[in-house]
């Protein structure tokens, strides 16, 4: 027998006959000889676990970073010096960086482990013509399954026979209601939604009984085939990472350049000792490396974590708080993400009127409208269509604490709701008006129907494919309420209508039998009904999402809808939600002829992609970032996952998403709601900008602190700040104050921006020149006040006082002025502060305080008690530095330059 695997994407072309034929099988099954040989061949039904990444390459992975190797190397350079105490303290910020990102990875193992749950445990199968059951792991090709209501289906099947089977697929394809499945094969090229003879291990069958043959099991299944995507996508480094290393990178050439220079300086033009020069190398790598950068990093990011979840986006990954911000393209799922996952209905046409329905969901809310003004139906032919909509039924609504849900077809829940929308109860209904019998719904007829008493008889209510019922109908019910004959090329163009609008369309009609009948056959309801009208049927955006996806527009963000279902509806729901007015899908099979280069091309333009399996989910996000787009994908199903896992950030739906897209996802959504995401956008950007500010606050600090001591060894005088005094402030006063940074709240412009391009570097233009400016001025305030303390007659220790104090409180003064890179910070709220800086900002005081005055600081430090007026002039270089860089901040917003 050929291998029946490998040909699993053409069983839906095949005829049930052939395919049992191929697969060397029969109606009654395979023997169990047969059985146990091809389970040898093809092995277990259960998906291969992907060996784990061991704790020691996890730990080492997170190690890899260059900023840790400056922060270890100044470990090992202030333990070189003796300061223990220093050595450790900065040990302590390494491991708790590396801690952080071993505790926030994401592990895609748990995103394979979620899917291989996806698999039924167990299966009735025919063995030698017997009905077993049998675990579902010894499933092979050839068996055949019998699948009921409630089943998860075990394996990748072909169908061979089929009652009233209905499967939901929406895990797989996306499809917002169950499947009506069929024996007879379909086109070679159709995609998975539209495979009606075929069903997928991991999908739900919600009504009816089926016979079947397993064409596929394992890794082999479509499930199986997501499984095996999952494991080949490697997950990319963030932009926020990228800029981090790119810093790190750039510190590390110039520290190391620096110290070198100024070693070879000191040994060959000086003609100092190697020893001396070393320790004034070691002295100026200190007073380079910003310590406290990696753990404020990690501490603002934390902060972002905790501000998304109080908006309802819990955060998996901690990078992904950032990338958020940074986004360009958000892709998202249609159905449950962009829409509500509850089918409404939005028209009612009855014949010469046409009916508005308000409310969307299963909630009764809502007034019928005819031309905008809400009108009563029981003087309407609405109300017949109505009352048949409840009565022609077997689903049920529930209400709990104001939240309605559904038991039953999604379909049939949305009719209950227009019943009670229109003044019924359907309890009340099924107790005066009893079903007597009932033609369930088959896909061969594509129609339901029932019977129930009436006044002086009893009537068949019926309600199914439009083109079927209409076939079936002599008349039409008018709105006064007398009968006409059926007019169908106006019926057929009203149907044309609906599906244009994208939805899904029903009929319902009526006959009223002769009294004392209480069975009905086929033949009581194949002609001389009665048309009561169509029902157009959606599942609507949710309104949040349209002032989401409005938000992001005004952002800079594109929406780009891929879906599983048809493309006419996902069109219709697209500029329903403002994506757009002019709104054509492309489908999965157009994008199967599409090469990378077209590919890229039509995501560079189109807005919806429909009927998209997941292999075209994942080629389209690769080909936005190739684009050089950052990406956010959203989903909620298992077809989802390996786009999520691909994209930038994976936003998956925490209260309907399977578990297999929140493991494969960085960010789960706790509410379902596509606007979470424009509010974890917001802070995103917040957060990228509160990191850009304490690149902007430390740099320039370490910066200026180098300088000055580059300076003194060139003027080959004695150091104005010693390595151990450069600790003390970088690790203490600088950190402090740089930590508040992470709390600035969001800036009232920051949805108004457009995003950052992608490969904009942390290190801007402005920031670069802010690091020399900024330097610039700490230089000439600490060297100033350092030798203008020695001109004075001091002690060295007491001008090394100043020169610390005077650097403190330039930071402070700066620290104003950072926290509003444009705006000016002359202002009540800006020299007010938030309550962090202000308790920042006191308690930096205070501990300077101590560092001049307290006898054990000073035996520490070799710092000197200062007199107060002292202490006067070095408030005044602080305030000095403040004037001097809002005279810099007018003058360039005058020109126009400045951060973006």
């Amino acid at each position: 027998m050929p291998d029946p695997q490998t040909q699993s994407n053409r069983w839906h072309a095949r005829q049930s006959d052939e395919a049992l034929l191929e697969l060397e099988s029969s109606s009654a099954g395979l023997s169990h000889e047969q059985a146990r040989q091809r389970l040898l061949q093809y092995g277990p039904n259960r998906l291969d676990e992907a060996k784990p990444a061991s704790v020691w390459q996890r730990l080492l992975r997170h190690l890899n970073n260059l900023l840790l190797y400056v922060l270890i190397a100044a470990a090992l350079v202030t333990g070189l010096m003796g300061h223990l105490v220093d050595t450790f303290v900065i040990l302590a910020v390494v491991v708790v960086n590396v801690v952080i990102g071993f505790v926030q990875e994401g592990k895609a193992e748990k995103a394979l482990q979620a899917i291989r749950h996806l698999l039924a445990p167990h299966a009735v199968v025919l063995r030698d013509g017997r009905q077993q059951n049998l675990d579902a792991a010894e499933l092979v090709p050839g068996d055949v399954v019998l699948l009921a209501s409630g089943d998860s289906l075990p394996a990748d099947v072909r169908l061979l026979q089929a009652r009233n089977l209905r499967i939901d697929e929406a895990a797989l394809t996306g499809e917002s209601v169950p499947v009506d499945k069929q024996v007879e094969a379909v086109a070679d090229d159709a995609s998975i939604g539209d495979r009606l003879c075929m069903g997928y291990a991991g999908t739900l069958v919600t009504q009816g009984q089926a016979r079947a043959v397993v064409v596929a099991t394992g890794a082999a299944t479509e499930i199986g085939r997501i499984g095996t995507m999952l494991e080949s996508v490697e997950q990319g480094t963030t932009p926020l990472l990228r800029k981090m290393s790119d810093v790190g990178r750039a510190l590390t050439a110039v520290i190391l350049a620096a110290g070198a220079l100024l070693f070879l300086f000191g040994t060959l033009v000086r003609g100092m000792g190697a020893g001396e020069m070393f320790m004034a190398a070691v002295g100026l790598s200190v007073a380079a490396i910003p310590e406290g950068l990696p753990a404020i990093m990690t501490i603002t990011l934390a902060i972002g974590v905790q501000r998304m979840a109080s908006r309802n986006a819990v955060i998996r990954r901690l990078p992904a708080v950032e990338t958020l911000g940074s986004v360009t393209v958000i892709c998202s799922d249609k159905t449950g993400t962009l829409t509500r996952n509850e089918m409404t209905v939005q028209e009612v046409i009855c014949a010469g009127q046409a009916l508005e329905v308000e409310g969307a969901g299963y909630a009764p809310q809502g007034a019928l409208l005819f031309e905008g003004v809400p009108v009563e139906p029981a003087a309407l032919a609405a109300s017949a269509l109505a009352e048949a909509a409840a009565l022609c039924n077997d689903a049920s609504l529930h209400e709990k604490d104001g939240l309605w849900t559904l038991a039953g077809d999604p379909t049939e829940g949305a009719l209950l709701t227009l019943a009670m929308k229109a003044g019924l109860s359907p309890a009340n209904l099924h107790v005066d008006r009893p079903r007597l019998d009932v033609i369930p719904f088959e896909s061969e007829h594509r129609f339901m129907a029932t019977l129930h008493a009436c006044e002086g008889g009893s009537e068949v209510l019926v309600k199914g494919a439009p083109e079927r019922v209409l076939a079936m109908c002599a008349r039409q019910l008018e709105a006064d309420g007398q009968e006409r004959l059926l007019d169908q090329s106006h019926w057929h163009e009203q149907v044309e209508a609906q599906a244009r609008a994208g939805r899904r369309v029903l009929a319902l009609a009526r006959r009223r039998l002769a009294a004392g009948k209480e069975a009905i056959e086929h033949a009581d309801v194949v002609s001389e009904l009665t048309l009561l009208g169509l029902v157009g049927i959606i599942d609507p955006p949710r309104d949040e999402a349209i002032r989401a996806v409005a938000q992001c527009r005004a952002a800079g963000i594109r929406v780009v809808m891929i879906t599983g279902d048809h493309g006419v509806t996902a069109s219709a729901i697209a500029r329903q939600l403002g994506m757009g007015d002019d709104i054509k899908a492309i489908t999965g099979p157009e994008l199967e002829l599409m090469d990378e280069a077209a590919m890229r091309q039509a995501v560079a333009e189109a807005r919806v992609f429909a009927r998209a399996s997941p292999e075209h989910k994942l080629r389209l996000v690769r080909a936005l970032q190739a684009n050089g787009e950052v990406v956010a994908m959203t989903g909620d199903g298992v077809n989802d996952a390996p786009a999520l896992k691909q994209a930038d950030v994976g936003v998956a739906m925490g209260m309907k998403g399977t578990e297999a897209a929140k493991q494969a996802g960085a960010i789960v959504l706790a509410d379902d709601n596509f606007a979470s995401i424009a509010h974890a956008v917001e802070e995103g950007r917040t957060v990228y900008d509160n990191l850009r500010k304490t690149v902007t606050f430390l740099l320039p600090i370490n910066g200026g602190e180098s300088l000055s001591l580059l300076l003194a060894v060139l003027l080959g005088i004695a150091l104005p700040i010693t390595p151990v005094q450069v600790l003390w402030v970088n690790m203490v006063s600088s950190v402090a104050l740089a930590m508040v940074l992470a709390f600035e709240p969001t800036e009232a412009d920051v949805m108004q921006r457009p995003p950052r391009r992608p490969d904009e570097p942390m290190l801007s233009r402005f920031v670069i020149w802010r690091f020399f400016f900024v330097s610039a001025l700490f230089l000439a305030g600490i060297f100033g006040m350092y030798q203008w303390m020695l001109t004075q007659g001091a002690t060295i220790e007491a001008a090394r006082t100043v020169a610390v104090n005077t650097l403190v409180c330039m930071e402070v003064f700066y620290l104003f002025s950072v926290r509003y890179l444009k705006a000016p910070s002359f202002t009540v709220q800006g020299v007010k502060g938030t309550p962090r800086v202000l308790v920042a900002v006191f308690g930096v005081f205070a501990l300077q305080l101590m560092f001049t005055y307290a006898p054990f600081m000073q035996s520490l430090f070799a710092s000197e008690a200062l007199p107060l007026a002292t202490g006067v002039l070095v408030v005044l270089a602080g305030v000095a530095v403040m004037v001097i860089l809002e005279i810099e901040k007018a003058l360039l917003r005058r020109m126009g330059v400045g951060p973006a």
